[in-house]
């Protein structure tokens, strides 16, 4: 009874599970039903497709439930999926190069915009896959291929243009355009315009396959002028005076690029070896081998340089040779020394005599007041520099600190001769005849400087003044 028990007891747990197991398969190929159904609709009404089998009318017609989810069935169904698939690619295919073609007779044909927008908004659909197969599409067709008959020349001028520009991106050097002649032909036939298209799709095909090299060497081009374009501003003192930071930007730029250059290059170095392994010929850039002509930039912009080198070197010595021969032209302005007739305010009152004195060192030479040099002592300043005040007589002159009479007493005496402080604070100056002394003629030369020195050195006493300015008139 216990053995009975048991086994029933094994034999539900076996059906529950297969139950649940059973379940969980009936719910995944229904969910995997529904999706394949939903994609299989989508596909043929893209195709504007009816259903024609009875196994594509069960899934189309009838209810999901009464659909037999069995192993095979789905795999039908994912077949079927493929099949419609690979017709909807097929025919999207086929739409596009309609509209292409049509596109590519209206720019030709140069039919007017307003043309092309009615005739889409009444019978082109981008989405529709049977756009192109309408009577209507015949139609134009038929229309664009007359025009383009009547119009063989422009046709022709114009796939012209086009070729020009896929030789300038393929980098077609004279001799490979000029090996094209139909292109330099004048007669306008149906033939010559046969030749003209066969050429430009196969123009086309060969940028596609090497459109990465091709846009390489067009982006190595543009990098080395404007590295060329940064050096030659580099050059231009008038670079300077911009605002904005341009100067900054410039050299920021002209570094990067010097960075970039040579490793694009190396990249399009293993680009070329691949491309001509394939092709069994040179890769030539305007009939040169590109790295041949990458190289060779690179020289010429090195010979450039040290002739802008070797320039500036020859005039700075030519320059040096004319200072030499010539003397040294001052070419900054500097700050003058007041040489001019100096002012009232300056007018100094000597032993009765007054003689206007202009500022300068203390061994520079001067045009007097009678036109002669002045010299100036070298052991002492210009009497412009010390600051003399006028004789003072005792009732207008105000009593100074005694520390300051005190410093002042050597000053004084060395300017004026002997100097006696008076009680009231002032001095009075007393005249000698060995402590002054005047030259009739104010010295000229060197030699009358000379002179006159040697004289006053013969005296007994020492002279304050040498060749002073001051003359007993």
């Amino acid at each position: 009874m216990m053995v009975h028990t048991s086994t029933l007891l094994v034999e539900s747990c076996y059906l529950f599970c297969h139950f649940v197991s059973a379940r969980h398969l009936f719910e995944r190929r229904h969910a995997e039903f529904v999706g394949i159904k939903r994609q299989i609709i989508l596909c043929m009404d893209d195709l504007d497709q009816l259903p024609e089998t009875s196994f594509e009318k069960d899934i189309i017609c009838e209810d999901q439930e009464a659909f037999c989810l069995s192993k095979d069935n789905i795999a039908s169904l994912k077949l079927l999926l493929g099949q419609l698939e690979e017709r909807k690619a097929e025919n999207q295919a086929v739409c596009e190069a309609h509209r292409e073609k049509i596109q590519e007779l209206w720019d030709r044909l140069q039919v007017p915009q307003e043309e092309r927008e009615l005739f889409l908004r009444a019978h082109g659909q981008p989405n529709c896959s049977l756009f192109f197969f309408t009577p209507q599409l015949e139609a134009e067709g038929r229309r664009l291929m007359e025009l383009k008959r009547l119009n063989m020349r422009n046709v022709t001028e114009a796939i012209r243009s086009e070729i020009a520009v896929l030789w300038e991106k393929c980098f077609f050097s004279s001799d490979q355009q000029q090996a094209f002649v139909p292109y330099f032909s004048n007669d306008f036939t149906e033939q010559l315009l046969g030749l003209h298209e066969a050429e430009i799709l196969r123009l086309k095909q060969h940028y596609e396959e090497h459109k990465e090299l091709f846009e390489g060497v067009q982006r190595w081009e543009e990098s080395w002028r404007l590295f060329l374009e940064l050096e030659k501003k580099a050059t231009d003192p008038s670079r300077f005076t911009n605002r904005g930071g341009n100067l900054l930007k410039e050299e920021k730029q002209k570094a990067e690029l010097h960075k970039s250059l040579p490793k694009l290059e190396k990249k399009l170095k293993a680009q070329i070896y691949v491309w001509e392994q394939e092709q069994a010929r040179e890769f030539l850039v305007n009939g040169q081998k590109f790295l041949q002509f990458v190289e060779e930039q690179w020289e010429l912009h090195r010979i450039e340089k040290e002739n802008e080198k070797l320039e500036r070197q020859l005039k700075k010595s030519k320059q040096i040779e004319v200072d030499m021969l010539y003397g040294t032209a001052v070419r900054t302005p500097t700050k003058r020394r007041f040489l001019g007739t100096t002012t009232p305010s300056k007018a100094r009152k000597f032993n009765g005599t007054t003689s206007s004195l202009s500022s300068a060192n203390s061994n520079s030479t001067m045009r007097s007041a009678y036109g002669g040099t002045v010299c100036h002592s070298p052991s002492r300043p210009p009497l412009s520099v010390n600051k003399v005040p006028s004789v003072r007589t005792p009732g207008r002159s105000k009593p100074p600190l005694a520390g300051l009479q005190e410093r002042n007493k050597e000053n004084m005496g060395q300017v004026t001769g002997l100097g006696v402080p008076l009680q009231s604070g002032g001095f009075k100056t007393l005249a000698s005849p060995q402590r002054n002394f005047s030259i009739n003629s104010v010295a000229s030369t060197y030699s009358e400087f000379a002179r006159d020195l040697s004289k006053a050195t013969n005296t007994k006493s020492k002279p304050d003044i040498l060749n002073s300015t001051i003359a007993h008139l």
